[in-house]
């Protein structure tokens, strides 16, 4: 068992009544070799799996009221300590560990996030490395004319425009100089603006082909009118905060 509140990493992670996915993140990372300390956050009262529901290594934080994804991980980041903090969703599963090979790209100068590469359940490659979009990309995609994920070759992290949420690993010096999530953003494009605040201030977003997590993607804007008014109107705050003040070269299709 590598759970140990004195660990170095710092993991933070939400369930939405989502205790059937947190149990089997929690065994893949009870079977890691790299130690960490694990906060969970449970956004709604919700009855934990009895594998789970008692831990006392585990760090747990319960919502009076929901609250979104960027309040959430920042509260979760203020409980303090460590070298590195990540984020992960719940509906992630690791087939081996990928700390280590994160550890060493994020170390590198100038690196403020990384994350894995991901995988769909079935092995195929998910777009979590992507351009920075454009308002016509988005239409183009609504058409499925658009994917906007970076191409990955090799095992060598490379750069990407921003990284999906499902995955982040920092180095928390850097989380704290910028400030960590937006919280005006309350469920989706938190991810796309911390990337866009990291270049702009000269730090890479890379992703590590070298290691690898599996993501259970829910996709829930595309089916529930409500996550999809969330996605609307953080498209709209992210517009405004960055259209037209991106970095030229990062991220950028051109680049």
């Amino acid at each position: 068992m590598t759970i140990s509140a004195e660990a170095p990493l710092k993991v933070s992670v939400i369930s939405h009544d989502q205790g059937a996915w947190l149990e089997g993140l929690v065994a893949d990372l009870d079977a890691l070799a790299t130690p960490l300390a694990l906060t969970i956050t449970l956004n709604v009262p919700e009855a934990l799996p009895g594998s789970i529901a008692s831990r006392t290594d585990i760090r747990w934080r319960h919502n009076d009221r929901p609250q979104g994804f960027g309040a959430n991980h920042n509260r979760a980041f203020e409980q303090g300590g460590g070298e590195w903090f990540a984020v992960l969703n719940p509906d992630l599963r690791l087939p081996s560990d990928p700390f280590p090979a994160l550890q060493e790209a994020v170390d590198a100068a100038e690196v403020g996030v990384v994350a894995p590469r991901m995988l769909a359940p079935d092995g195929a490659f998910d777009d979590n490395a992507r351009f920075f979009p454009s308002p016509m990309d988005l239409v183009r995609k609504a058409f499925g004319r658009h994917e906007g994920r970076v191409p990955i070759s090799g095992d060598a992290p490379q750069a990407a425009g921003w990284l999906g949420g499902m995955f982040l690993f920092f180095p928390r010096a850097v989380f704290a100089r910028l400030g960590g999530f937006d919280e005006g953003f309350h469920l989706y494009y938190e991810d796309v603006d911390l990337c866009a605040r990291l270049w702009k201030r000269g730090y890479r977003v890379e992703v590590v082909p070298g290691a690898t997590a599996v993501h259970h993607a829910q996709r829930a804007s595309r089916r529930d009118l409500r996550y999809m008014g969330w996605h609307l109107r953080s498209i709209a705050r992210y517009f405004y905060k960055h259209f037209g003040r991106l970095p030229e070269k990062p991220g950028s299709q051109a680049a």
